[in-house]
C-alpha cells in the first residue's frame, strides 16, 4: 500500500503534563501532525487524519497518542525516573557562542534572533551573526535591531566559510551552530549543552522539526527524511566509527542546523575547522557537517544526539527550491564519501559508492514502482544525477578553495578559557 503525503499538514504540540484541549482550526488541512512532549521533553509524534474536519476532540487525540506512542511514553517515564535518581551533575555554567550564518533573509533572521534572545539558561550567551552577503547589507540592518548581537562579515560565499568566520571570533568554550531559518524554543540551549558535563563528549546534536508543512515541497522534504534524526536519544563514539564495514553513516547523527561543539576541537589539527570545499554555497552543496562529525569520531570523541534539544526549521516552500536542495544533497553525499577516501584513506567509502548507495536507490525505485511509496521518480532521478556529478563538484570546490583561500585554525589561546566544570585551565 502506498504511503500518502497529502498536504497541507497542520502542526500542533501537546504536553502530556498538562490537560489536553481539542485541536481546532483544521478545516483546510488533510491531517494534523501532533508533536507530543511531557514536561517539555519531546516524546514523539502522531499523524491524525481529519480530512477537512475543523476539530479533533480530546478523546480522539488521547486515543491516537496512546495507540501510537504508548511504548515511548512508558520509556520516557522510566528514563525520567533514572535521571532524577542519578547523582551526576549538569554542565556548569559557561560561555556559549551561537553562530548564525545568514545570506539576505531578513525576516527569517529576525525571527531566529528573537528566539535566541528569549532563551532561559544559566549559561552566558554570545550571539554572532555572520553575513555571507555583506554587500547587500540586509544582516547589518537587522543586527541594528539587536544591539547585543555581534555582526561578522565574510564575503567569501559558502556556509563553511561563514561558520568558520564566526568560530574564529567566538569566545565561548562551547560553540553552537544553527541557521537563520531556525526558531528555537526557550529551553533549547540548556538541553543542548547538558551532555557536555561528560568530558568525552565533543559534540551534541538535536532534533530538527518542521516549522510548517503548508506546501507540497515542505511535505515532500519531510517524506524525504527532513533534517531530524528521530525521537530516540543515542550516542556514537570511536567503537561505533570502526564497527561499520561500509562508510561511516555520520549523516544519521544530525546537522549543523542544531549542533554544539567543544570549542577546543577547532584548534585541534586532527579535527580543525569545517572543510570549506563542502557545504551549501559551494559546488558540492552540503556535507560539511557530516565530515566534521567524521573527524571528531576518528580522533576518539563522542557525539550525543539529544532529541529533546529540538528546534523548528522553515523548510523551502517551492518545488524548484526543493529540487535544488535534493540535488545539492546528492552531490554533497558523494563528495563526502570521496573526501573520506582521498583525505583520510578510508576505503569503506568505496563500498558505499559502489554497492550500498546503488542498492538503496534500486530498492527505492522498486518500492515506487510497486506503489509502496509515492516518492516521485523525478526526484529519485535527480538524486542519481547529483550522485554522478558529485566527483566533478568536489574537484570544482577544491579549485575554488585554492583560489579563495582557506580559513586559519581557531587560536588555541582563545579556546576553553573556562572548562565546563568551571575550573580555570
Amino acid at each position: 500500500m502506498s504511503t500518502s503525503y497529502e498536504w497541507p499538514i497542520a502542526i500542533r504540540c501537546v504536553d502530556l503534563a498538562r490537560p489536553l484541549d481539542p485541536l481546532t482550526d483544521l478545516a483546510r488541512y488533510s491531517r494534523v501532525r501532533v508533536f507530543v512532549s511531557r514536561d517539555d521533553s519531546l516524546v514523539g509524534s502522531v499523524d491524525i487524519w481529519n480530512r477537512g474536519a475543523g476539530t479533533i476532540s480530546v478523546g480522539r487525540l488521547r486515543d491516537a497518542i496512546a495507540a501510537r506512542l504508548a511504548p515511548e511514553i512508558i520509556e520516557h517515564e522510566h528514563r525520567s525516573r533514572l535521571v532524577a535518581a542519578s547523582t551526576s551533575s549538569p554542565a556548569a555554567p559557561c560561555m556559549v557562542s551561537i553562530i548564525v550564518p545568514t545570506c539576505d533573509r531578513a525576516e527569517a533572521l529576525r525571527r531566529c534572533l528573537r528566539s535566541l534572545l528569549a532563551q532561559r539558561t544559566r549559561h552566558q550567551l554570545e550571539i554572532i551573526v555572520v553575513d555571507n552577503r555583506p554587500a547587500i547589507g540586509t544582516a547589518a540592518h537587522i543586527a541594528r535591531e539587536f544591539p547585543s548581537v555581534r555582526l561578522v562579515r565574510e564575503k567569501r560565499p559558502g556556509l563553511s566559510y561563514a561558520r568558520n568566520a564566526g568560530i574564529a571570533r567566538a569566545s565561548g568554550s562551547v560553540i553552537v551552530a544553527t541557521d537563520d531559518d531556525v526558531v528555537a524554543p526557550d529551553g533549547w540551549i540548556e538541553k543542548l549543552i547538558a551532555p557536555f558535563a561528560r568530558r568525552e563528549v565533543m559534540a551534541v546534536t538535536g532534533h530538527v522539526l518542521p516549522l510548517q508543512l503548508e506546501t507540497e515541497a515542505q511535505c515532500r522534504f519531510e517524506a524525504y527524511g527532513g533534517l531530524g534524526k528521530g525521537f530516540a536519544r543515542f550516542e556514537v563514539d570511536r567503537q561505533w566509527f570502526h564497527a561499520h564495514r561500509s562508510a561511516v553513516p555520520t549523516w544519521r547523527i544530525g546537522a549543523t542546523a542544531n549542533a554544539a561543539f567543544r570549542a577546543s576541537i577547532f584548534s585541534d589539527p586532527q579535527v580543525g575547522l569545517l572543510d570549506e570545499a563542502l557545504g551549501a554555497g559551494t559546488p558540492t552543496g552540503c556535507s560539511e557537517d557530516t565530515y566534521l562529525f567524521y573527524r571528531i569520531l576518528a580522533t576518539g570523541g563522542s557525539i550525543v544526539y539529544e532529541p529533546s534539544a529540538f528546534v523548528w526549521h522553515q523548510h523551502r516552500t517551492s518545488m524548484d527550491a526543493l529540487r535544488r536542495q535534493i540535488y545539492a544533497y546528492s552531490k554533497g553525499h558523494v563528495a563526502y564519501q570521496l573526501t573520506t577516501w582521498l583525505r583520510d584513506g578510508d576505503r569503506r567509502a568505496l563500498v558505499r559508492l559502489a554497492w550500498s548507495l546503488p542498492k538503496t536507490y534500486a530498492e527505492r525505485a522498486w518500492h515506487r514502482l510497486r506503489r509502496w511509496s509515492d516518492y516521485p521518480l523525478s526526484l529519485l532521478a535527480l538524486e542519481l544525477v547529483g550522485n554522478i556529478t558529485g566527483p566533478y563538484a568536489l574537484w570544482r570546490s577544491r579549485r575554488r578553495v585554492r583560489r579563495l583561500g582557506t580559513s586559519t585554525h581557531r587560536s588555541p589561546e582563545r579556546t576553553d578559557a573556562v572548562s565546563l566544570e568551571g575550573q580555570v585551565t
